[in-house]
């Protein structure tokens, strides 16, 4: 907060005693945390946090990323950084929503993260990089506290790559899956670091898992089908949702990067279009499980389930109107089909 740095026989001897946080309780772990994570530049502090050697013991999961594997002359990029960069980003695209509020904060500007894959992790000077990060480029106010968990999807958004990466011939590293396996991760982590395991650990769970969702609509065409279907999962956490994928375009490819930007917009004025119709009405088929059950005499099954999301895909996939004339006809076709009627 200060843009001091920590003097070196101070961080040295930081270092050596690092296990020592082992006899720190949880819950000042956690209040610890979140007051780097509210940080206006929060990856100075991830970052003293694991050339210490302290995030492995907190949080190994996000120090695991600090690496970079290269077979065949083709490496993937040091997932660590990447990680620190998109919560500078996802930092940075509050500090606007909160201009657009009229949120004041410090102006206090932090010290520079030094985000080159082939730095050092062991040399305990922290010395801004040459040129500067462009995401540390400006001074920016304090963010509200309702960004923080935000903030930690954005941290954990990729801790499902260590488990995922696998080499394949032909074609490189790959990450498949990793949004699935680190949504399953953050509930382990949570209660470890004496989070709330509540509507905050499912709201980090759901972006974790959905990060990847925007980036594939919007590698190929962006059709209303697909935008509807993510309108549909994120709920309410959609606007979050964007704003993390978007932060999440790391890439020093200016022509990629602006393609990905442009698609993203299109994706946005859709949901926008669709959130001004009442997407909660539009999206929720008229027919429910409860009528489902009445009109075939059925009791809770896997029946019930099937026409439901039959009728659902249906609806999301714009084939039928949301109204019950035309739903009841698809009904009632499924339900011949599957000898129910």
């Amino acid at each position: 907060q200060l843009n001091f740095q920590i003097e070196d026989e101070t961080f040295d001897a930081l270092s050596r005693m690092a296990d020592r946080i082992k006899i720190v309780s949880g819950e000042r772990i956690e209040v610890e945390l979140n007051k780097i994570m509210m940080a206006q530049h929060p990856s100075i502090g991830f970052e003293y946090l694991q050339r210490s050697g302290l995030l492995n013991i907190i949080l190994p999961e996000v120090a695991a990323l600090d690496i970079v594997e290269k077979r065949e002359g083709r490496a993937h990029k040091n997932n660590f950084y990447h990680t620190l960069e998109v919560l500078e980003n996802v930092s940075k695209y509050e500090v606007r929503r909160g201009e657009v509020r009229g949120d004041e904060g410090t102006g206090v500007r932090g010290s520079e993260v030094r985000g080159d894959e082939n730095s050092s992790s062991t040399d305990s000077n922290l010395v801004p990089p040459s040129p500067v990060p462009s995401y540390l480029e400006s001074p920016s106010p304090a963010p509200s506290y309702r960004d923080l968990y935000l903030r930690w999807a954005a941290l954990l958004h990729d801790i499902g790559k260590t488990k995922s990466k696998r080499w394949e011939p032909g074609i490189g590293w790959t990450f498949h899956n990793h949004n699935l396996i680190g949504a399953k991760m953050v509930p382990v982590i949570f209660r470890r670091l004496k989070l709330p395991m509540g509507a905050e650990m499912k709201y980090v769970e759901k972006l974790v898992d959905l990060h990847m969702r925007p980036q594939v609509i919007a590698d190929s065409e962006v059709t209303d089908s697909a935008v509807r279907r993510l309108l549909n999962d994120a709920g309410d956490d959609i606007d979050d949702l964007m704003t993390l994928c978007e932060a999440d375009i790391t890439s020093k490819n200016e022509v990629k990067k602006k393609m990905f930007l442009e698609n993203f917009r299109i994706v946005r004025e859709k949901l926008t279009d669709l959130q001004e119709k009442d997407y909660k009405r539009l999206l929720q088929p008229v027919i429910d499980g409860n009528e489902i059950m009445e009109l075939f005499h059925l009791q809770p099954s896997r029946e019930v389930g099937i026409l439901k999301q039959y009728l659902k895909d249906a609806v999301l996939d714009n084939r039928v109107e949301n109204e019950r004339e035309p739903l009841m006809q698809l009904l009632m076709e499924k339900a011949r089909q599957m000898g129910l009627a």
